[in-house]
């Protein structure tokens, strides 16, 4: 376990088609994190590029070629952790993963992970989505950074805050943060997104860290904003609301130590 609190801001973007224009709307918002005291940044999910399913195999290739120079770039620069929320990364079989990396201050990516659970649903007539057309499912393996500066942060993303499995998991391997950035639906998210993050901070007694993506993107797609943290008890401790900007809050490790010496539900599992 981490000894020294610390601040963490998740970012909210309306990521859109220009690879170039999200990339710097990103840096800005890092930038202004790191000015007002952080020492993770998370990026939500898509950050890089949010666009229809052609153009965006179009351009995955270039995406996956840029984005770490980026992020890597960009974490020395302002010697700052940063969750760089998710992008795709072409696999051999014509698709790609929706792949979510952490980096260090050095520059470093030092773990990552591979979206497991793929978003195919039907909302309504008007609404579907199939992201098993173009994204291949990653491994079956937990992915966790462990730190005494930052703590251990588990890696999901968006689509995955409904497999509360993949969190007991994570949590059952040594994660006490966890990270979920995403690109939620309007139409899911001012129903389900509030309850499901804190239901996973509260069952797991861990902070959840959870970027988002807002507002049109193109003229069909919306999303539903609201990047949250959420302390163990399960509090919002930080809600960026319905605009691009950040939201900052302090990670406190006497916080997670103080809700599972409170409750120890994970002591008290039978099955």
């Amino acid at each position: 376990m981490f000894s020294e609190s610390y601040k963490a801001a998740v970012i909210q973007m309306n990521s859109q088609t220009d690879l170039q224009a999200n990339l710097d709307s990103a840096y800005q918002f890092i930038k202004e994190s790191v000015e007002k005291g952080a020492k993770v940044v998370g990026l939500p999910e898509n950050f890089a590029f949010l666009g229809g399913l052609s153009i965006r195999m179009k351009k995955a290739d270039k995406i996956a070629e840029e984005v770490p120079k980026f992020l890597s770039e960009t974490a020395k620069e302002f010697n700052v952790y940063i969750m760089g929320g998710s992008y795709p990364v072409p696999a051999d079989n014509g698709k790609v993963y929706n792949h979510s990396p952490l980096y260090t201050p050095s520059g470093k990516e030092v773990q990552s992970y591979n979206k497991i659970h793929l978003f195919d649903v039907d909302l309504d007539e008007d609404e579907s989505y199939r992201e098993s057309d173009y994204v291949e499912t990653g491994d079956l393996e937990t992915a966790i950074y462990e730190s005494d500066q930052i703590g251990n942060w588990g890696l999901s993303v968006c689509y995955d805050l409904r497999f509360p499995e993949l969190y007991r998991k994570l949590v059952d391997d040594g994660a006490d943060i966890l990270s979920i950035p995403s690109a939620f639906t309007y139409t899911t998210g001012q129903d389900h997104w509030r309850f499901l993050l804190r239901a996973r901070a509260i069952e797991n007694t861990s902070y959840v860290i959870a970027p988002a993506q807002t507002g049109l993107h193109g003229k069909n797609r919306k999303t539903w904003g609201h990047a949250m943290i959420i302390d163990p008890w399960g509090r919002v401790i930080a809600d960026a609301g319905q605009e691009p900007g950040i939201a900052i809050a302090e990670i406190d490790p006497t916080k997670i130590q103080e809700v599972r010496s409170q409750i120890p539900s994970l002591n008290h599992r039978r099955m």
